[in-house]
């Protein structure tokens, strides 16, 4: 048995007290990280978190591995070059949904769409924690805060459209009150090559109580969420006796056995499948009577950013001179004239 699979999730535990309020959803996802790592059997030494700016951009320091805590939005850029220097890492990237979707949204947009080799963890609250209860991207219109006394006017963000939409090939969501879940979509991402988003629901208890409560809580989320498994049905309840079908390109609520409904109309779950409507359409179901999908959005294979990027670096080296002048020299190169000034090629 290798070092890696000795590990366990006091390995992962820094000597640093952990700052968060009592109550916040960033404990379990901390409790589950260092639960999941010692799984995986990568070495400690080749374990990175590396995170931006907010309350969830503390996890680094909670961590005993290698870490960075960067600037604000840029972790998925320091990821980058961290990981196409140092290919074998395991890098983590944590942010939130102020961090990643504010000023640091071109940022992760563009590391999903390169498809670099990195597992993002977007803890999502709706709110601005850390600079006291600030409207987010994600915030929803009518959201009363210290920066909108009168109501946001803003349209929220949706983590999940986004990550599609830059072409992620690893989309997935989860709950911080289910952990177990937590557990499985962390060990999925992690196993994944390319790069990995994971939106993460989280209760902040100071600034926005609450605000998935009517989903999230366990006397309730098995009527009111729906986990997206590949090649299952979409069935849900406490009965499991709920389904969700398509009419048209509309998702719908029906009962089965209700009007001689049988499992075999529900939309069965396609995590592979390359065209992204699909996925597009579970993440907006909106409708109170629709449940809110958790679970695993898209996967798909496909290079990584890295991997192509070390191809051709070693392309070139084998077909560029090993004489440096000539190197220097290829292409189009200049020369001046002193005499007249002139400018030759």
């Amino acid at each position: 048995m290798s070092e890696a699979a000795k590990l366990t999730r006091k390995d992962f535990v820094s000597d640093q007290d952990v700052r968060w309020c009592p109550g916040c959803g960033d404990y379990a996802i901390l409790a589950q990280m260092q639960k999941v790592l010692p799984t995986l059997g990568v070495p400690k030494e080749n374990t990175v978190f590396v995170s931006g700016i907010g309350c969830s951009s503390r996890l680094p320091y909670y961590m005993d591995t290698y870490g960075f805590h960067s600037i604000h939005g840029r972790a998925p850029t320091v990821a980058t070059g961290l990981k196409v220097s140092r290919p074998e890492l395991s890098i983590w990237v944590v942010t939130g949904d102020g961090d990643g979707l504010s000023i640091g949204g071109n940022h992760l947009m563009h590391v999903m769409r390169r498809n670099v080799d990195l597992n993002i963890i977007l803890f999502n609250n709706q709110i601005y924690g850390l600079t006291k209860g600030q409207y987010s991207p994600t915030s929803e219109v009518g959201k009363q805060t210290k920066s909108s006394p009168y109501g946001n006017i803003d349209y929220p963000i949706r983590p999940v459209s986004i990550a599609l939409a830059a072409e992620a090939t690893f989309v997935a969501r989860t709950i911080d009150r289910d952990t177990k879940h937590m557990q499985e979509i962390f060990t999925a991402a992690a196993k994944h090559k390319g790069t990995s988003f994971v939106e993460v629901y989280q209760n902040c208890v100071i600034f926005n109580d609450g605000a998935f409560a009517g989903f999230s809580e366990k006397k309730v989320r098995d009527d009111q969420t729906v986990h997206l498994e590949h090649g299952k049905p979409l069935i849900f309840g406490k009965d499991r006796d709920r389904g969700i079908r398509l009419k048209g390109t509309n998702p719908q609520v029906v009962t089965i056995g209700e009007n001689s409904i049988s499992e075999d109309e529900l939309l069965v779950h396609d995590a592979a499948q390359p065209n992204l409507s699909l996925a597009m359409v579970l993440d907006r179901m909106v409708h109170p009577e629709c449940p809110v999908p958790v679970g695993i959005f898209r996967q798909i294979e496909r290079p990584t950013y890295d991997q192509l990027l070390h191809e051709q670096i070693d392309r070139e080296k084998e077909r560029s001179p090993a004489d440096l002048d000539a190197l220097f020299h290829r292409g189009n190169t200049w020369t001046v004239d002193e005499s007249s000034g002139e400018h030759g090629s």
